[in-house]
């Protein structure tokens, strides 16, 4: 099975964790300990699940890392799924029923409900990556449609006015109804945090890619870092300050938009 950090065997002191699992709740899961998983048509992949249902989530996170010749032919995808990979660094050739392209780092693909990502690492160099897919929710008359980008040729936004705080969508969806979620990208400046204490219906998945910062959850203040990945159900009260010295605490999250509540 194996480790996501590849520290094995025996250690030097007792066994402790920062992760902190509530179940239907929120969930912060720090990278040791965590386990590499076999997935089916994942070929020289080291891939690890992060949030799914089993924790509360209506969406399934993975980090990934496609070694020199890793891909995945057979195709990732099912009927009524929406799909998307991120790409932290490093260089893959991808492809769906809409889409054939080369993405590097900061790049990425978003494969519509139904359609079937493939991809395959000829550069000779190890990728790191981010996953995600979950269950569309159709609506008459709108649809989504397939999308290849770069985070870097998108502009910075201040997030609510705060010229510290920046995000970045990755989808169309606050133009387009026919997209049900957006993955977003938040960059706190040191010093910088959320102007209040969310708590709203939608929830997320965020994956931990640079700096440090303290995280609320459930009104629990907690340190995070680099590599940790949070998950905040309905409702979790949420909010996050950047703190450390150099680079911006900034995360990868996913959002559901667009849809009104089933019953």
């Amino acid at each position: 099975m194996g480790y996501i950090n590849n520290v094995t065997g025996y250690r030097g002191d007792i066994l402790e964790n920062r992760s902190i699992i509530r179940k239907n709740n929120f969930a912060l899961i720090e990278p040791d300990g965590l386990v590499k998983n076999v997935i089916p048509g994942f070929e020289d992949c080291d891939i690890t699940i992060l949030g799914s249902p089993k924790l509360g989530a209506t969406f399934v996170d993975y980090v990934i890392t496609i070694n020199e010749h890793g891909k995945n032919q057979q195709g990732w995808g099912a009927a009524g799924i929406e799909s998307i990979l991120y790409l932290f660094d490093g260089e893959l050739e991808v492809e769906n029923e809409d889409e054939t392209a080369t993405i590097t780092a900061g790049g990425y693909i978003y494969t519509r409900p139904g359609g079937v990502l493939r991809f395959m690492n000829s550069s000779g160099n190890v990728a790191h990556g981010f996953m995600y897919k979950r269950r569309y929710q159709a609506i008459q008359g709108a649809e989504p449609h397939s999308v290849v980008g770069n985070v870097n040729d998108i502009d910075w936004t201040a997030y609510e006015g705060m010229e510290d705080v920046l995000v970045k969508d990755l989808l169309p969806s606050a133009t387009d109804m026919g997209f049900d979620m957006n993955i977003h990208i938040l960059s706190f400046k040191p010093g910088a945090y959320h102007g209040y204490v969310e708590t709203h219906y939608q929830e997320h998945g965020a994956f931990i890619y640079s700096g440090e910062g303290m995280y609320n959850l459930d009104n629990e203040w907690m340190p995070v870092k680099k590599g940790d990945y949070i998950f905040m159900a309905s409702y979790c009260l949420q909010a996050g300050y950047g703190v450390g010295r150099s680079d911006d605490f900034a995360y990868i999250y996913s959002k559901d938009c667009n849809r009104d509540v089933e019953l």
